[in-house]
């Protein structure tokens, strides 16, 4: 999988063609030898947010190509150009491995290679891709989704991590890990986009749970029914449910739970707290009840988040690797 094409066209997103023409174009044959020969791949020079980039060879080359790279698709909104989709699945009627980078899941869709397949993008495009294209089954939670000759990742930094298990592929957890190294990054996270999906309550004003909402935020440390919610906000259960699905998009108790877990989260991030501490401040009682609910909603165990996320700035200066 030595020969590597990344498809370009007017509109990629610099980001995620800098990772990978950092991964797949640097001179790397101290690390492994043959290493991969990128060329950048488009019909005419292509502008890329501020920068134009000369490409090296027509979409024409995609089919003869080991992989295909595609980088981030920067208008969701906007169908991508035919001879670019046509290019893509041309690749992949001959045979090529292709990735999409971020929202590039948008053009492997178009080109049709995602249908009948498991996929993901960004988590906030996440819904739109899947409405749009109803024969990809989207998957909003994980960091990348390999399905051989088809892979796809989620947004921005998840495009390094599906990078780094394609050169893991190719050659080896070793090689991979020495990599990672080299650019200051773990080798392999844990855990999903759920660790890094915020959830924001609803923009205050007039909706019928502009009362119950707050009162419930700050009583997350009491054990909260649907009947104490409803007897607050004045009206029935039923009442209470119909309206929490119009607001909220849920129920009031997976309302409940998600702020009692985002909760956790910031309490993990923002303080010396111990999980048992954590546990009675969110309502979740013991440290094995909080880690059972955040491994299963976020991905990983509430410590592993906070080595991830805890902030270490401030007097000892900037984060290790900044």
């Amino acid at each position: 999988m030595t020969t590597v094409a990344l498809a370009l066209t007017d509109g990629m997103l610099h980001f995620e063609m800098a990772l990978a023409m950092e991964v797949f174009g640097s001179d790397l044959r101290h690390v492994a030898d043959p290493w991969y020969r990128l060329s950048l791949c488009g019909p005419r020079p292509v502008r890329a947010g501020r920068f134009l980039l000369e490409p090296d060879r027509g979409l024409d080359f995609l089919p003869l190509a080991d992989t295909v790279i595609v980088p981030g698709w920067a208008d969701v909104d906007v169908e991508p150009p035919a001879e670019l989709t046509a290019a893509v699945r041309a690749a992949h009627r001959a045979g090529a491995r292709v990735v999409s980078l971020c929202t590039g899941a948008y053009v492997l869709a178009a080109a049709g290679v995602l249908d009948g397949l498991r996929a993901t993008t960004h988590w906030a495009h996440a819904g739109h891709l899947a409405s749009r294209h109803p024969a990809v089954t989207v998957d909003p939670d994980v960091l990348y989704v390999d399905n051989g000759s088809v892979l796809t990742s989620a947004g921005k930094a998840a495009a390094l991590d599906l990078c780094l298990h394609l050169v893991r592929l190719d050659h080896g957890s070793a090689v991979a890990n020495t990599l990672a190294r080299r650019l200051v990054v773990p080798p392999h996270r844990e855990g999903g986009q759920a660790q890094f999906v915020t959830t924001p309550l609803p923009a205050p004003g007039s909706h019928p749970l502009a009362g119950v909402l707050p009162w419930a935020l700050e009583r997350l440390d009491r054990p909260l029914t649907v009947e104490d919610l409803a007897r607050h906000a004045g009206m029935s259960s039923r009442h209470l449910a119909r309206h929490f699905r119009a607001v909220t998009g849920t129920t009031p108790l997976q309302w409940l739970h998600t702020q009692r877990i985002r909760r956790a989260q910031a309490l993990l991030e923002t303080t010396d707290d111990t999980v048992d501490t954590i546990a009675t401040a969110t309502g979740m009682g013991t440290a094995t009840t909080l880690r059972r609910h955040f491994q299963r909603t976020i991905g990983v165990p509430p410590d592993t988040y906070r080595r991830t996320f805890r902030a270490r700035a401030g007097a000892h200066g900037s984060p290790p690797g900044e």
